[in-house]
């Protein structure tokens, strides 16, 4: 296990580069505005569950989520523009600034997470959409399933119909279509390139934004935050035997929370993670990293990783 104590977590920001305009400091992500056109987004070590931001961070975690999203937004190309312009820094991903959708797009190929917590209770709808009789938890749905969340500027996000969504002009009718269809063409090729590497991507969310009138990716894809992952190999096997699947994603930290009496309800606090967990945290998201992309990690250690990131962005700007 890489040794968590030889880099400094990232868990606040609070640069001024050249040309800034804005900043927005987000659960995850710090997004600077550069000029009109440029969105710096600092990938942090904070982790969140239940939508609210832990109080201690994960070492390597914002430069995992990093590396794979840019794996990911480099692959996803031919499908859809992307935000993405560069990434100068192990944490940092630099690219278009974009008018973003107040939606994020969910969609789920297995009965799991926040759809299986759904179903148990007896609902058979999700986000308007019809889950069938005599499913278990874990399996398959006939096909992808679409369920949207509105995006909450604080709070938690709620899950929201494509009848509320066009009822509440969020959107407008065309666009909706081009985002469900952009959204199962990713999703099929998130799970093409999982199965490459033994994975079954179970579920996923995308965000989007408009840019000069055109439907542009935004923010990140196929992440251990924004998607959960099954091994393929013994996938069958244990749900014949009713086991819980092997899973590579953030919903044991989110069982951990659970255990603890923290599902992020009112008048709530999150327990104290400890040496252990935050440790294995990390070393979950490093497991996931390498069987994703197929690299191994190389973390960037530094004891002042903010300094690192300010001269590493300054100087891809100073050559655009």
């Amino acid at each position: 296990m890489m040794d968590v104590k030889s880099t400094t977590p990232i868990t606040k920001t609070d640069f001024n580069f050249s040309g800034q305009t804005s900043a927005y400091f987000g659960k995850v992500r710090d997004m600077y505005g550069i000029g009109e056109d440029l969105m710096v987004a600092v990938v942090s070590d904070r982790i969140s569950a239940f939508d609210v931001v832990m109080p201690r961070g994960i070492p390597y975690k914002g430069q995992v989520l990093n590396g794979v999203a840019a794996t990911f937004l480099d692959s996803v190309s031919d499908i859809i523009t992307t935000w993405k312009l560069a990434t100068p820094d192990p944490n940092v991903t630099i690219g278009y600034r974009c008018e973003p959708i107040r939606l994020e797009m969910v969609i789920r190929g297995y009965l799991t997470g926040h759809a299986w917590r759904e179903y148990a209770l007896g609902k058979r709808t999700l986000c308007g959409v019809s889950m069938p009789d005599g499913m278990k938890e874990h399996d398959p749905f006939p096909s992808p399933i679409i369920t949207p969340a509105t995006k909450a500027e604080e709070g938690h996000d709620e899950d929201i119909s494509s009848d509320d969504i066009l009822s509440r002009n969020i959107v407008t009718p065309e666009i909706y279509a081009e985002l469900e269809r952009v959204t199962h063409a990713l999703f099929a090729r998130g799970t093409e390139m999982a199965l490459e590497k033994g994975l079954i991507l179970v579920d996923t969310k995308y965000e989007f934004g408009m840019r000069d009138d055109k439907l542009v990716l935004i923010d990140e894809i196929h992440t251990p935050d924004s998607s959960r992952y099954f091994y393929n190999e013994g996938y069958l096997k244990r749900q014949e035997n009713g086991e819980p699947q092997k899973q590579l994603s953030k919903e044991f930290v989110r069982e951990w929370l659970i255990s603890h009496d923290f599902m992020g309800l009112e008048n709530q606090s999150p327990p104290e993670l400890d040496d252990a967990f935050v440790a294995g945290v990390t070393s979950r998201y490093i497991e996931l990293y390498e069987k994703i992309t197929g690299d191994t990690f190389q973390g960037e250690d530094s004891d002042s990783p903010l300094s690192r990131i300010k001269e590493n962005v300054e100087e891809w700007l100073s050559k655009r």
